[in-house]
């Protein structure tokens, strides 16, 4: 049983494609297991999940009571978010029972995440040399970081702002907002999961400035078409308002600024290595 999760280091870099099949399933199984063991653990926290899920809806989130503080300063009361009460309703039978494992399985898709870069890079690393084994020691610290960095942009500063503009938007006294809460969750996961992604983007234009299918003077020759492009992408993951999407772009300027750093550095470490 112990041989399905262990992993025979190749004794000849030449392997089939069958081989390297074997190779990764050991691989596969121990994610797979590690998901299972997130999710159990996940579900078991279920009452400390909600009350994480939730908390950006309110008043004592770091962010809204910054911008509470802000409102104060300033005298500006529309500065302040989420200050309303929000009461969130189940609609179905099984709604909550529902709502308990799709929170745990988000959970562990979010735990698993790093877990499994590390073991992709422990895939990929015997086919790599020495020199780019050692280059390499870090990628997967890294992309776990940004990663992680991106989740925490996305829950602190993207999905309170979001849960405000959509919770206290009306079309007239007709109608009343009574928000499930299935809805809010898959609100606050889409953000944590999308900006997760999106901060990705510094370690996707080191690995194709590698490959040579990136250059920093293509980068920098299309920049204001990037900004169009980050603006199209900030507005559709985030609701219509201009300071949702403003604290979207900027940051996604920022990275793509950042990129074009990381991309000189790649070209001029590959005009080195090749002069």
């Amino acid at each position: 049983m112990l041989k399905l999760f262990r992993v025979e280091e190749p004794e000849d870099g030449d392997m089939s494609f069958w081989e390297h099949l074997d190779q990764l399933r050991p691989r596969l199984l121990r994610v797979a297991l590690a998901f299972v063991v997130f999710m159990v653990v996940a579900f078991a926290c279920g009452d400390e999940l909600m009350v994480l899920i939730t908390a950006p809806r309110a008043e004592w989130f770091p962010t809204n009571k910054l911008f509470a503080w802000l409102a104060e300063e300033s005298g500006k009361e529309f500065l302040k978010i989420n200050s309303a009460p929000l009461t969130l309703i189940n609609t179905a039978m099984a709604g909550q029972f529902n709502l308990h494992i799709r929170l745990a399985f988000s959970t562990a898709l979010l735990l698993i995440i790093p877990y499994s870069v590390w073991e992709l890079w422990g895939f990929i690393r015997p086919a790599l040399t020495k020199q780019e084994q050692h280059k390499s020691r870090f990628f997967a610290i890294e992309v776990s970081l940004w990663f992680v960095l991106g989740a925490l942009f996305g829950y602190f500063a993207l999905a309170p702002l979001s849960v405000n503009f959509l919770a206290s938007y009306s079309m007239g006294d007709q109608l009343t907002n009574m928000i499930d809460i299935s809805s809010y969750m898959s609100l606050v996961l889409n953000m944590v999961f999308a900006c997760g992604v999106i901060f990705l983007l510094p370690i996707l234009s080191r690995i194709l400035a590698k490959m040579g299918l990136l250059t920093a003077d293509f980068m920098r020759k299309y920049r204001r078409h990037a900004i169009v492009v980050l603006a199209v992408l900030s507005a559709f993951i985030t609701p219509p308002d201009a300071m949702s999407m403003m604290l979207v772009l900027l940051p996604l300027y920022g990275l793509y600024e950042l990129s074009i750093w990381i991309v000189v550095r790649a070209e001029a470490a590959y005009n080195r290595e090749n002069n």
